[in-house]
Formats: C-alpha cells, structure tokens, sequence
C-alpha cells in the first residue's frame, strides 16, 4: 500500500547547505520507489494557520518510505536541511484502493 513522508517545514532564510540538500535529495529515492508529490510552492490555507511549506513523498509501501528515511544516503544529506529548517516530518500509510469512509463511520460505535 502506498506510503507518504509529508514535512511542514517553516520558513528559512537562504542558505548554499538548504540548496545542497535540495539538489541531492532526489537521488536517495530511486532505490525505494520514491517520488516527490509536492515540493514546497504555494498553498492555500482553508482552516487554521499553516506557516511555511509542505512537502510530499510517495513510496510504493511504508517499509520502503521507513528505508529511505533510515538509509546511509539520506541520512548523510538530512543535516543539512535540519541545521537550517525547522519542521514537522511524519511517515503515513496510504489507504488500500477503494477505500470507504462510509463503512469507516459505521463501524464506530455509537455515543451512549
């Protein structure tokens, strides 16, 4: 099943280490199926406060997203985008082809 790293990433300030990682990040998914969805640029916020930028990685599974985030390659470059950017990154599984939000509701029990 399909998997996400989604970062919020707060805004930084310019620096040749943040252009360094963005420049070799791309080459730390091949081995795991990886693939930007969304890369920064602008969003629109419909609720609440989202300061800053996301970003979305699609893996073919979880444990292949799992692998990437521990891998020696990505590991090595994580520095230089943590030194400067502060943020949220978090690992999700997708949900299995159609998928019912419906049958979801209805197996919730009921308030008594």
């Amino acid at each position: 099943m399909t998997a996400y790293a989604i970062a919020h990433l707060r805004e930084a300030a310019p620096h040749p280490e943040i252009a360094e990682y963005i420049a070799r990040i791309t080459a730390t998914f091949a081995p795991y199926g990886g693939r930007f969805l969304v890369h920064g640029g602008r969003h629109e916020v419909l609720e609440g406060a989202w300061p800053g930028h996301v970003v979305i990685i699609g893996f073919p599974t979880l444990e292949q997203a799992r692998a990437w985030w521990d891998s020696e390659p990505y590991r090595e470059i994580a520095p230089l985008r943590s030194r400067h950017i502060e943020g949220d990154i978090i690992l999700v599984p997708g949900v299995a082809e159609g998928y019912d939000a419906g049958a979801t509701a209805r197996a919730m029990p009921a308030e008594r």
